[in-house]
């Protein structure tokens, strides 16, 4: 072996020993500092990704021309006389209506439904109601006050919200396609639906699907859960109302 190769060998060496004189100790630094992380974060976004998908329930999206249909943006007064937007409502599972005061068919109805499903899920932070007043110069904070005492509405998300009426008949229209309309016609002087949306904590309308795989869209609220089934032989569908707001929430 040459003198040269033994100066190579020495030299190499010499690189070696002052690499780890004055690198490895600040490595070891961060270490300890937590600026480097020991967990590859590409792997952990995608288990985090696997185990969401893995919690979802087997509720459909909603979808309108291939998009799922989400809750768009509202801004409302509610029976305490406080701003209720639907930014409230993120992260928690809710059932949306459109009712009024002083409906004398339906409304009482599906009020005491929500009542019974309220009382299902009492004390759970996450559940909540949305109830959006059609007769808007009627039903003022203070009358849906009244009406949520007289019905026993003791949910802290159970907002029974009063506004501007255009929005809130475009909300019902369009926004949720919950048919809504004044018609001096009929009983009460308006025409609603009486069909509940279920709303997942991402602002999402969801729904079980039907015989035939495809959503259901809506829950029926007029028929109360102890009738069972209507004189016009119509099922309730309360009962699968609370199962699938109990699937939601546990995703």
């Amino acid at each position: 072996m040459s003198k040269n190769t033994n100066y190579s060998y020495v030299g190499i060496a010499f690189i070696i020993l002052l690499f780890g004189i004055i690198f490895v100790p600040k490595i070891i630094d961060r270490v300890s500092e937590n600026d480097i992380t020991r967990d590859e974060s590409r792997s952990k976004n995608v288990s985090n990704t696997a185990i969401s998908e893995q919690n979802k329930s087997d509720l459909k999206y909603i979808e309108i021309n291939g998009e799922r249909k989400k809750v768009p943006a509202f801004s409302f007064t509610n029976q305490e006389g406080k701003t209720i937007t639907n930014a409230d409502y993120l992260g928690k599972v809710y059932v949306v209506e459109f009712f009024f005061t002083t409906c004398p068919t339906i409304c009482p109805i599906m009020n005491r439904n929500l009542v019974e499903v309220q009382n299902q899920f009492k004390g759970l932070e996450h559940f909540g109601v949305a109830s959006f007043s059609i007769t808007p110069e009627i039903d003022t904070p203070e009358v849906l006050n009244a009406y949520a005492e007289k019905y026993g509405i003791t949910n802290p998300n159970w907002h029974l919200m009063t506004g501007n009426e255009s929005e809130i008949y475009e909300l019902a229209n369009k926004g949720f396609n919950l048919y809504t309309a004044k018609d001096d016609s009929v009983e009460g002087g308006f025409e609603h639906s009486g069909n509940f949306a279920l709303i997942d904590k991402e602002g999402y309308i969801r729904s079980r699907q039907d015989n035939f795989g495809n959503p259901m869209i809506f829950y029926n609220g007029l028929v109360p859960e102890a009738v069972g089934v209507d004189e016009d032989g119509i099922p309730q569908e309360i009962t699968i109302l609370k199962e699938d707001i109990s699937k939601l929430l546990n995703e």
